[in-house]
């Protein structure tokens, strides 16, 4: 599917999705859980869908029906497959849970997301009684069973090794210790992690880097809602500001654990206006200027916050993004290519970008690289260009956020679905 996005003006509110990376967690924590656990779940993407269907795999019972996941944890399965399609954060959570429960698994990835890197987690399940063996290049096979002990793992690679490891020596009986060397990145995530955990009862405790952990059963409350969603909300909050109109983001909680949250503050250092309530945000664009950014703890963020860049006056400088180079993209460089296509004036750091903000940018072509964010913000960016944008691949948001550009053309986006070949 390509997709034609041609200069708009846009306003008004929109519902936001249901949070991803809550619902990864809260999926995984009902399916090992001592009850038939409901949790309210307004909308589903394809990665969410990948989580369900490999908890299915190993055991649990997991139906969504009317806007609900009614997940009935059952004795677990020692063998099987389990589909993990795109999503790396499905691969990082579940491979150690899967280890937690003991057999032999095969990990089935789609996409990028054999290349896509599992050291040093892999190197500390192996130190701990598992055995790894790639069976294809995108089929991965484990066999043995985690035992209890003294975990270090490096915390600079990817926070979803901490979060599996954490949630996998919750189910483990006995005690534990996990240690992270050197700077934790993305820590928002992690801290999401721990209080998912906490809700359903686990005894995890924390003293700096190191985890103490004591594996017992986790305990439902029953019924859980899935908040919205911060990382996608970020698109059409930033749209707002770069079009200087408003736009409003229901079911969005001010107090939240996730770290793309922080995109309020920075378009509020950009010089958007924004407003706030315990479960709604508001954005309403003025003049922009550029600003300097330090990343690390939000790399989703990054690829938006280029397009904002952009279009604000001045220089913005973005670091500590270099672990973008192992999403579903290289999405420094797809980034990059994306705005430079549109006419954009930035320059490719080792770890971010310099910017040089422009009035307006051109219009043009972009490929989506089968990266959802990357086709959302080429979307995004056309706001500010001359032309119109044509997205190929565009369906790449199917990923995070199915009904995006739905969502875009209620709030006034020039949207048009063509096929490959069309003459436009």
């Amino acid at each position: 599917m390509n997709t034609i996005v041609k200069p708009s003006n846009i306003s008004g509110e929109i519902l936001a999705i249901s949070s991803k990376s809550a619902a990864h967690r809260l999926l995984i924590a009902s399916a090992f859980s001592n009850e038939r656990t409901k949790l309210l779940c307004e909308t589903v993407s394809e990665d969410i869908l990948a989580t369900a269907d490999c908890l299915r795999s190993l055991g649990a019972e997991i139906k969504y029906e009317n806007k609900v996941f009614e997940v009935h944890p059952k004795e677990k399965n020692k063998s099987g497959t389990l589909f993990c399609n795109e999503s790396g954060t499905t691969l990082r959570l579940l491979l150690p849970i899967a280890a937690a429960i003991g057999g032999e698994w095969i990990f089935d990835m789609r996409g990028r997301l054999p290349e896509r890197p599992l050291s040093p987690l892999k190197e500390e399940l192996i130190a701990h009684g598992i055995s790894f063996e790639y069976l294809d290049t995108n089929k991965l096979k484990t066999c043995g069973k985690l035992t209890c002990g003294t975990y270090k793992i490096s915390g600079e690679v990817s926070s979803q090794f901490i979060s599996g490891l954490l949630f996998a020596l919750s189910l483990l009986d006995g005690e534990s210790t996990l240690e992270i060397t050197g700077k934790l990145e993305s820590e928002p995530y992690v801290n999401m992690t721990l209080d998912t955990l906490n809700s359903f009862g686990a005894d995890v405790k924390r003293n700096g880097n190191i985890f103490n952990i004591c594996g017992s059963q986790l305990s439902s409350k029953g019924e859980y809602t899935v908040e919205g969603d911060w990382s996608n909300s970020a698109f059409p909050l930033c749209a707002a500001a770069i079009s200087k109109t408003s736009v409003t983001l229901n079911n969005l909680s001010a107090n939240t654990r996730q770290g793309d949250a922080r995109i309020l503050e920075i378009l509020e250092k950009f010089g958007a206006n924004v407003e706030k309530s315990h479960d709604s945000v508001t954005v309403a664009g003025k003049s922009l200027s550029g600003i300097e950014i330090d990343a690390k703890d939000i790399p989703d963020l990054v690829p938006i916050i280029a397009v904002v860049a952009s279009l604000a006056k001045g220089t913005t400088i973005i670091t500590g993004a270099s672990r973008l180079r192992i999403k579903e993209s290289d999405r420094l460089q797809t980034t990059y290519e994306m705005l430079t296509n549109l006419g954009a004036d930035i320059k490719l750091l080792d770890d971010g970008f310099m910017i040089n903000g422009k009035e307006r940018l051109t219009g043009g072509i972009v490929l989506s690289h089968n990266d959802h964010r990357i086709a959302m913000c080429a979307c995004v960016a056309a706001l500010g260009c001359k032309d119109k944008v044509v997205i190929k691949n565009a369906d790449a948001v199917k990923k995070s956020y199915p009904r995006f550009f739905e969502d875009m053309k209620k709030l006034g986006f020039n949207i048009e679905i063509i096929n490959e070949g069309d003459e436009k």
